[in-house]
Formats: structure tokens, C-alpha cells, sequence
């Protein structure tokens, strides 16, 4: 079944799907207003978060920040429960979309043409990844969730995230947290595939319970909410690090491409959602993706570059010189009521004479 068609005959696809998207735009903006809270830490000379300090936690800029990433964390947290995670996590784009525009706007980082056009791209990739991801659910139940839990292939990738992110905190992040983006950004993203994971079961929990299952008596979903409060506080406070340490045009377009591609593995290891899709929809869910990476990285790899006519293309600085060219020629042409009577050599020579014949004469 296509992606189309499959949508087309599944409400709660679209619902998930608006979800998605106001999820972006509040957690784009929690960006901004994060940045912003932690900048004003640092005029007053308060100890700052890559410093170690929690300074933050008294400065409401960075509460309405967290609010603002809350609320929009709680409307992916509804997404995931009625749309899967491939089509999910990638439409987190537009939150980098929202917080490159807000940072040019009210934290003077520059948004030039490679940026905007960046921003076209990674709407028009994420158009086509909403068109070909999958609409089928795979995991209906906490039962089969635990069977999910079960299968060798996680259990391998979680202790590899587990071990890879214990290296990072205690091992790289004392040497290189301070000059190595990656490093604060890896442990956010790794975190956060296992934090999806528990996303999606606690929200088929839920719809279990609003179906009049006892799933309170589950453990499964205890287990699932306290990971999943782990993994947030985990996430938050390496974000913190990594957004006081660099620039947000930086933080949040690596954070994104690392977060979707991890979840995307998750996804497809632990939920198997792929193998409902056929192979022009891999190709167009892989192509969109793609799209959205190459519009990320001209959104900021080129955010300081100033975009001037000498950056343009040898033709095109060719046909500039032709339109100068043209334009002057136009301006030589003139009406003749705004020519000269003679012309500057003629004067020149005229004036030359005028001066032999007054010496000859004296």
C-alpha cells in the first residue's frame, strides 16, 4: 500500500501529523528563548552551564524556554502515538526552520540566501518524506511492545548507546566538550533514540487506558515512564552545555541530523516499521531525508559567508558585465540636448590654439 493511500483512509495519520508540526514550531522557538536566557546569565557574570553551573534554573527566559520545549515535546509525545516514528522524528526540520528565523531575528545571527534557500529545501524534503514514510503502525499493544523489548537486535543497540554515551560523559567530554560540538551533541541524540522508544510505548500505553485496560497494573509501562524521564533529564542538561558552548545555528542543525538518524535506526531495528514499505517509498523516504540534511547544511555551514556578486558563477558575472556594459552605452546615448557642442578632444584642441595665437600676438 502506498503512503498516500494508506493516509488517505487513516484520520488519526493526519492527527499525528498536525501534532508533528506544532511540536516543531514550539520547540523551535524553545531554542531561542533557551539561548536567550543563558546569553543574559552571561552578561551578569553568573556562572554559566558549560561551566557546570545551573544558574539557569533562576532565569524565567529559560523556563518559558523549557515550557515551550515541553509543550512541544508533549504533542510529539501525542504524535508518536498515532503516527510512526520514521514520519515523526523527521518533520523535527521545521523546529530548526522556526529557530534559524527566530535567531536571526531576535539574537542578530545571520539568515543569508544560503539559508533561506536551505530552508526551502528542507521543507520540500520533508514534503516528501510525509508523502512515502510508512502509515502503518507496527506495535498495537504493550504485549507486543515487550516482545519488541525482547528482540536481540535492541537489546544490542541500546547497550551500545549505553556504553558509547557513558564514554562521552565521563571520558570526551572533560577533554573535548569544550571545543568539539559533537561531543555534547552525540549524547543528546543517542539518549534521545532510546527516549522515542519509550515515547511510543507510553502513548499505546495510554490508549490502552483510555480503552478500559488495566494498564496501571503493567510494570512494562512504569519501567517505560521512569527511562523516559531519565532520558529527558539526560538530554536537557547536555543541551544546556552544548547551546551555552556554541551557536544555535550550530547546535540545532547537527543535533537534528544526529536525533532523526539514531531514531530512525531505533526505529527500524526495534518497530520494523521498513519492511511494510515498499522500495519506491524507501527511496523516497531515504531521498527526502537526504534533502533535508543538504538543506540544513546550507542553512548554517554558510551562515557567516556574506553573499556577494563575486560569489556567483563566472557566466553569471559575465552577464553582469554585459548589463554594466549596456547601461553605459545607454547613458553615452543621450538625447543630443544633453550633449556637449564639441567634444572633450575637440574643446582640448580648440583651447590649445586659442593659447598659440595670444602668444603669437604678444
Amino acid at each position: 500500500m502506498g503512503g498516500g493511500e494508506a493516509a488517505g483512509g487513516r484520520p488519526g495519520f493526519y492527527l499525528g501529523l498536525g501534532l508533528a508540526l506544532a511540536s516543531s514550531a514550539f520547540i523551535g522557538g524553545s531554542f531561542v528563548l533557551k539561548k536567550k536566557g543563558l546569553l543574559r546569565l552571561g552578561r551578569r557574570g553568573q556562572a554559566r552551564a558549560g561551566q557546570g553551573g545551573h544558574a539557569y534554573l533562576r532565569e524565567w527566559l529559560w523556563w518559558a524556554g523549557l515550557l515551550c520545549m515541553g509543550v512541544g515535546e508533549a504533542a510529539n509525545f501525542a504524535a508518536y502515538a498515532f503516527a510512526p516514528a520514521t514520519l515523526v522524528t523527521p518533520l523535527g526540520a521545521l523546529s530548526v526552520l522556526v529557530s534559524a528565523v527566530l535567531s536571526s531575528t531576535f539574537l542578530n545571527e545571520q539568515l543569508n540566501v544560503h539559508g533561506k534557500i536551505g530552508c526551502l529545501l528542507s521543507i520540500l524534503g520533508s514534503t516528501v518524506m510525509v508523502i512515502h514514510a510508512p502509515q502503518e503502525e507496527e506495535v498495537s499493544s504493550l504485549e507486543s511492545m515487550a516482545e519488541k523489548l525482547k528482540d536481540p537486535g535492541f537489546i544490542v543497540f541500546a547497550v551500545c548507546v549505553l556504553v558509547s554515551s557513558l564514554l562521552l560523559i565521563f571520558v570526551a567530554g572533560p577533554r573535548y566538550g569544550r571545543s568539539n560540538v559533537l561531543v555534547y551533541v552525540l549524547v543528546c541524540s543517542a539518549i534521545g533514540s532510546l527516549s522515542v522508544s519509550c515515547v511510543k510505548g507510553l502513548g499505546i500505553a495510554l490508549k490502552e487506558l483510555f480503552a478500559g485496560k488495566p494498564v496501571l497494573k503493567e510494570p512494562l509501562g512504569w519501567v517505560l515512564l521512569v527511562c523516559l524521564v531519565i532520558c529527558i533529564s539526560v538530554q536537557i542538561n547536555y543541551l544546556n552545555k552544548a547551546l551555552d558552548i556554541f551557536n544555535t545555528s550550530v547546535v540545532t542543525p547537527i543535533y537534528y541530523v544526529l536525533f532523526t538518524t539514531a531514531v530512525m535506526t531505533c526505529s527500524a531495528i526495534l518497530f520494523k516499521e521498513w519492511q511494510h514499505m515498499v522500495l519506491d517509498n524507501i527511496i523516497g523516504t531515504i531521498s527526502g531525508f537526504l534533502t533535508i540534511v543538504s538543506g540544513i547544511f546550507l542553512l548554517h555551514a554558510f551562515r557567516d559567508v556574506p553573499f556577494t556578486p563575486n560569489l556567483l558563477p563566472l557566466f553569471l558575472q559575465q552577464g553582469r558585465a554585459d548589463l554594466r556594459t549596456s547601461w553605459r552605452s545607454a547613458d553615452r546615448h543621450q538625447s543630443c540636448q544633453h550633449r556637449p557642442l564639441l567634444p572633450s578632444e575637440d574643446k582640448d584642441s580648440q583651447s590649445a590654439e586659442e593659447e598659440e595665437e595670444e602668444g603669437e600676438s604678444v
